[in-house]
């Protein structure tokens, strides 16, 4: 009669126990899940991919004000960021592996020179060794004129020079830097106002759109979702045939 009483008294002991420690082991397990998610998206976000939205009007027609966009970080070699997540605090250069020179036409994120905390989005133009010059809005390429059906412009040539806007140059590309433009010609805040881009500031190459938000009329833009930014008609700047 008394082991009997012994034993359920030590049953519900035995029973606490053991719920705490299930209790323990799922609480673990949901823990180590969640560190391993935010470190896989860490990842992601620093080597493969990340998330980008236009801010302003300097890439219409091809990108819009409100289009949420996925950036390849891969895509021009694999960039090492040597500072802490999302702090913005930095410790040595990022380290660069397998660094490529983008591709004329490629739209590209990358550091704004004049502000490394904010990132800008703007299309190249020329590459490494080659000669830019503007002309009456007009791009030349080593003397030969450069074919962009993607261009937008809000204002027409001046019959007389407009110094950075309109007239540029003749300027060498030098080597390890590119020369880009916004799409919105006369509303981009780009390398004709603040020179050349160091390659070591590329962040990766903007590819497809996500998402997309009027907001002026408060509306999803569904016929812009998933689209790739350069499925639009106004896609890769050309050379003439010679």
């Amino acid at each position: 009669m008394s082991n009997n009483t012994e034993q359920n008294t030590q049953d519900p002991a035995r029973n606490t126990a053991a719920a705490n420690a299930k209790q323990k082991s799922t609480l673990r397990e949901y823990t180590e899940a969640i560190v391993i998610a935010l470190v896989l998206a860490l990842l992601i976000r620093t080597f493969i991919v990340q998330a980008f939205k236009i801010p302003s009007g300097s890439m219409e027609d091809t990108l819009l004000i409100g289009d949420h966009l996925l950036v390849t970080k891969f895509s021009y070699g694999i960039h090492i960021p040597n500072e802490i997540p999302f702090a913005g605090i930095r410790f040595f250069p990022d380290v660069l592996l397998f660094q490529e020179v983008p591709e004329r036409g490629d739209i590209i994120v990358f550091k704004y020179p004049m502000d490394e905390t904010k990132d800008f989005i703007k299309r190249v133009i020329a590459l490494p060794g080659e000669k830019l010059e503007l002309r009456h809005q007009q791009v030349y390429i080593n003397g030969q004129r450069l074919e962009e059906p993607y261009v937008h412009h809000t204002e027409p040539p001046s019959l007389e020079p407009v110094p950075e806007r309109d007239d540029l140059g003749p300027l060498l590309i030098p080597d390890g830097h590119v020369f880009v433009m916004g799409d919105n010609r006369e509303n981009s805040h780009d390398s004709r106002k603040w020179g050349f881009l160091d390659l070591d500031k590329v962040r990766g190459k903007a590819q497809w759109i996500y998402w997309s938000w009027n907001g002026d009329r408060g509306s999803v833009r569904f016929d812009r979702i998933g689209l790739s930014v350069y499925d639009h008609e106004h896609t890769g700047a050309e050379l003439p045939q010679p």
